[in-house]
């Protein structure tokens, strides 16, 4: 087969699948341009169809917290496929895994595995309203929790009415049920509750915003948020899919010292597979099927070469002490980051928790939330995504996602991302 350009395989792509892409992000419609189709990863690296190799601090949008075909989580994929891939039957490596998982996670008792980070999320609010018995469930502006219709809702136009579908073909009446707020306001979310606090079953929320930038909140508005829930009855949801095992062992519950009710789980846990997975208490978990009345099903939920890969990940990082090593890479790349954008004219903040890292290009610097969010970002930020890219670093394309770092980044790459980043400032400010 002959060697294919980038262009020529976006132009290929686009007559077979919508947009070109099977995930929009992807179609670099935020920057403009081709998208790069990759051939390969070796640990920092990515090689796109055309050889070109660039320094990644996109990691799959996560789950490579490892980097890229670390050779343990290789092997224990070759060895458990060849046994078989899947068989719609329970497997030790679920069992395996689940234990993992639990006794990581603060306040953990039992999980179920599915396939995907939406799947988590969507069965852990179905989970808590049939637990609750009640309809109502909350989100966050700025939080993004997967794709279910009762998620893709903007805020409306009030303090406490219902959201409106931010996507055709999610029907109004399921966007009636969900309550937007904005994160970081104490007082909206005291008025909601104190209006409607004894219909809500749930509160979802990512404990770190990393879906809309990096939108680190208050502890002390966690605890508001921890509080409320216990006193009206309803279950609060942690969307760690992002942060679960990459801000520590026990992901944000751990690091705030919050427990929730229900916690939901994806990347990581996959170690490159598709895996999610969503938990809580014996007691919580007792309402899923085959126990309880709420159904939740997956074929190949559980599969055995998934759980393999997601358990291999968990024991090298705890082998490794990967959290302390990634927190010292975090720090080297502040140090690097700062030292080479020092005195650019050319608006920039870093935001970094453990192994998560967002350049904002905006004048007000790091939002708590979306609102607070420069629009100008994205402008500063589209040259400057190319300029990388020329310059053999790799990235999200939007302006608006989190960076990663894995435990196979080295001090010296930070050097090189700290000058690339510096030259390719300096080439779009001008």
């Amino acid at each position: 087969m002959s060697k294919e350009s980038n262009a020529e395989l976006y132009a290929r792509a686009r007559k077979v699948i919508p947009g070109g892409v099977n995930s929009p992000v992807r179609a670099f419609r935020a920057v403009g341009g081709t998208p790069r189709f990759m051939s390969r990863g070796e640990g920092a690296y990515v090689v796109d169809e055309e050889g070109k190799r660039y320094l990644d601090f996109m990691g799959s949008w996560g789950p490579l917290i490892l980097g890229h075909c670390h050779p343990e989580v290789i092997e224990a994929i070759q060895n458990k496929a060849a046994l078989g891939t899947t068989f719609g039957a329970p497997c030790r490596a679920e069992i395996d895994l689940a234990e993992a998982v639990i006794a990581s996670y603060p306040g953990l008792e039992q999980v179920r595995f599915v396939s995907s980070g939406t799947e988590a999320t969507m069965s852990a609010i179905r989970l808590a309203r049939g637990a609750t018995g009640r309809d109502l469930i909350v989100k966050f502006s700025g939080c993004y929790h997967g794709h279910a219709d009762h998620l893709l809702v903007a805020a409306g136009s009030g303090l406490v009415t219902a959201g409106q579908p931010s996507s055709a073909g999610v029907p109004k009446d399921f966007a009636a049920l969900t309550r937007v707020l904005p994160l970081d306001d104490d007082e909206k979310l005291n008025a909601l509750f104190k209006a409607e606090g004894d219909r809500i079953a749930c509160v979802i929320i990512e404990p770190i915003p990393a879906n809309n930038g990096l939108l680190l909140q208050r502890k002390e508005f966690l605890l508001n948020l921890r509080r409320l829930t216990r006193e009206h009855g309803a279950l609060l949801i942690f969307d760690e899919v992002i942060s679960g095992f990459r801000v520590a062992k026990g992901g944000a519950a751990e690091y705030y010292g919050i427990t929730p009710d229900l916690a939901t789980f994806g990347k990581v846990i996959g170690g490159g597979l598709p895996v999610g997975a969503y938990g809580g208490t014996a007691q919580v978990m007792a309402h899923i099927a085959p126990e309880g009345p709420v159904y939740q099903a997956g074929t190949l939920s559980g599969n055995p070469v998934a759980m393999a890969a997601g358990l291999a990940t968990l024991r090298i990082l705890d082998r490794e002490k990967a959290w302390t090593k990634l927190e010292d890479m975090g720090v080297i790349l502040e140090k690097e980051v700062n030292a080479a954008l020092a005195g650019v004219n050319f608006p920039w903040t870093l935001t970094r928790i453990g192994s998560l890292f967002w350049l904002s290009f905006q004048k007000n610097g790091a939002p708590r939330s979306a609102e607070a969010i420069d629009e100008g970002a994205g402008a500063r930020f589209k040259p400057l995504f190319h300029a990388l890219l020329e310059r053999g670093i790799y990235v999200p394309p939007s302006a608006y996602e989190v960076m990663f770092l894995s435990l196979a980044h080295k001090a010296e790459e930070m050097s090189v991302f700290a000058k690339g980043l510096r030259d390719a400032v300096a080439a779009t400010a001008a």
